[in-house]
């Protein structure tokens, strides 16, 4: 048993090796990009999960990591003392000069005002960043090119992929050890005393600065990776949107797991991907399930993954079967509600349809396309399409709580993942 966690990550290791022989490169782009995220969730949540300080700002370490990867491109050409492959290592000492200097103003405060704190200096960067044109590029920001180095061309995504791949690897590996070392215990310390730390001797705010500078610093090397994917960087990776994303990523994928912000973030950007394309209303998409986990699933999907394997020792698959079926159908209709509203609505409000009634103002409301057919907006019909989703959808939630509470009279009792508050917010 005690191999089964090397044995499942072995494998997910030989995944990702072969995953660029079946993706398109355009699908292999995307992995990229949830390689990167991944990294820096893992990195913010050495921050967050293990020493339980909520950064607001993270983002400014990922961006500047990304400038000085790009600057050092264009300063080495990929040759000397910092080939194309060894860029990273750039971002990583970006980020940990900018975390120390960060963390030793942001920790003498906890809490709230640590939060307060890491946002405002986020932003303060982000606002002087446009008139740093020698440092940020200003409106245009900094491009440069990946070079050739130790006989890789680097000018395929297939060999970006592989690099990105590998100091990811590297820095999870490195990240993991760092959580088995005195220090790494420590940290904990800090999430769950820190009034007891100080007690028996330590200084908890040198504690804090390293801790805090560390976490910068491999979201400076998840930084580099990105200028080394994109050729280029912008003040924009400095925005607070970059910095709510880590935040809202880690937590979907569970804080309380050392992988579990990997997770989140891999399957958040994936969703980015695949559903940017389709809707204009994906981030409220991305909110809509953000919120729910954090109401239903605290501990995140990793959280929800550990309850079902519980679960299933407790009452056995057979058991469990019909429960997940009403549980998994209840959550298809109401999310097919829910996404024949939203579309519907904002079509509906879409200034080229609000501009088309303008013009068609004697022949009525006109159909709206959605899902292959045309719906009347002013016809009942239209709206008892959602109403019957959620109607059903809610009974059938009713029907997996009895389902589920059945079983547990007829077992030992297992916590849902819904009572479970370890990693709420």
């Amino acid at each position: 048993m005690k191999s089964k966690p090397w044995i499942l990550a072995a494998v997910g290791v030989g995944l990702l090796v072969a995953l660029p022989a079946l993706l398109s490169q355009s699908l292999v782009n995307a992995a990229i990009q949830m390689l990167i995220a991944a990294l820096f969730a893992c990195a913010f949540n050495l921050l967050c999960g293990q020493a339980g300080m909520l950064s607001f700002g993270h983002a400014a370490y990922f961006g500047v990591g990304t400038f000085a990867t790009v600057h050092a491109m264009n300063a080495f050409n990929g040759a000397g003392l910092l080939p194309t492959p060894l860029m990273p290592l750039a971002g990583a000492v970006a980020g940990l000069l900018t975390g120390v200097v960060a963390g030793w103003f942001a920790t003498q405060r906890t809490g709230t005002y640590f939060a307060m704190i890491t946002l405002a200096l986020a932003e303060l960067l982000h606002a002087l960043a446009p008139h740093l044109k020698g440092l940020f590029g200003g409106e245009a920001g900094i491009s440069a090119m990946r070079m050739p180095a130790w006989g890789l061309t680097f000018g395929s995504s297939t060999e970006v992929y592989y690099l990105v791949l590998a100091w990811v690897l590297l820095s999870l590996v490195l990240l993991y050890l760092f959580t088995l070392t005195p220090v790494g215990r420590l940290t904990l310390g800090l999430r769950e005393n820190s009034q007891r730390l100080k007690f028996l001797g330590y200084d908890v705010h040198r504690l804090n600065v390293t801790v805090f500078a560390i976490s910068a610093m491999f979201a400076g090397i998840a930084g580099g990776l990105q200028a080394l994917n994109t050729e280029s960087a912008n003040y924009v990776l400095l925005e607070g949107q970059v910095s709510a994303a880590v935040v809202l990523n880690s937590y979907i994928g569970g804080v309380s797991v050392f992988l579990g912000p990997a997770l989140g973030a891999a399957l958040m950007t994936f969703f980015g991907y695949a559903v940017s394309d389709l809707t204009r209303s994906w981030l409220l998409y991305q909110g809509v399930l953000f919120v729910l986990v954090m109401m239903f699933m605290p501990t995140g999907l990793t959280g929800f993954i550990r309850w079902f394997g519980a679960s299933r020792r407790a009452h056995g698959t057979v058991a469990l079967l019909p429960t997940l079926c009403a549980g998994l159908l209840a959550g298809l209709l109401l999310t097919a509600g829910t996404v024949f509203t939203v579309e519907l609505l904002q079509r509906f409000f879409s200034q080229d349809y609000r501009a088309m009634a303008v013009l068609n103002a004697g022949a009525g409301w006109a159909p709206i396309p959605l899902f292959g057919c045309h719906w009347p907006p002013t016809a009942v019909a239209t709206w008892a399409v959602p109403l019957g989703l959620w109607a059903v959808g809610v009974a059938l939630v009713r029907i997996t709580a009895r389902l589920w509470h059945a079983l547990q009279e007829h077992a030992g009792h297992v916590e849902s993942p819904t009572a479970r508050q370890g990693g709420a917010l």
